[in-house]
Order: structure tokens, then sequence, then C-alpha cells
């Protein structure tokens, strides 16, 4: 999904529904920076998934500018946060890596 942020930035979305026990690696992210930014060209590319990203996903996220929004944010995002805001935090330091027991 491609839009445009309040600030004139091109922003792309890419949006993974995997089971919450699950977790996105470094390889997804690779994979989507090179399409987001060479492309689509985007400013602001964002990857939403339905579960939490590694910690090697989320240090590749900090160092080329990717925005994540995991399970816990998306929560965020629907009750209202502006997406502007989600995507100032500092990926390469949040989350806490845990996975989901399917039951959880």
């Amino acid at each position: 999904m491609t839009g445009w942020l309040p600030d004139g930035r091109k922003l792309v979305i890419q949006c993974k529904r995997y089971a919450k026990h699950r977790s996105v690696g470094s390889r997804d992210l690779q994979t989507f920076n090179g399409t987001a930014r060479s492309e689509h060209g985007a400013d602001a590319p964002v990857f939403v998934a339905s579960c939490v990203f590694t910690k090697p996903a989320r240090d590749f996220a900090a160092k080329h500018h990717l925005a994540l929004i995991d399970v816990d944010l998306l929560g965020f995002w629907n009750g209202g946060t502006p997406l502007p805001k989600l995507l100032d935090l500092d990926t390469g330091s949040s989350g806490n890596n845990r996975r989901l027991r399917p039951d959880e």
C-alpha cells in the first residue's frame, strides 16, 4: 500500500499476518527495504506484522530507517495513535522479542 504523510513524504506499507507465535526476521525486511525504496520510491517504509520482530530484524530496520509496527504497536495504532508518532520510535531498541505461544 502506498500513500502520503501530512509532511509530504511517500509512505509504503507492507502488512503480514502471521501466527502470533511466529516472528519476522531480517531477510523479510531486507527484501522489503529494496522493493519499497527502489521500486516504489518510499521516503517512509513501514513493515506491519501481527507478531514480533527478531533482534536482527530490528537492528536492520534501525540501520536502514525502516519503521516497524509489531503486534503491540498495532494495538496503539488501531486505538487512535497517529502513524507519524509511531514512525518516530527507535526500532533498534523497541520490543522484547518474546514469542507468544499459540494459545496466548
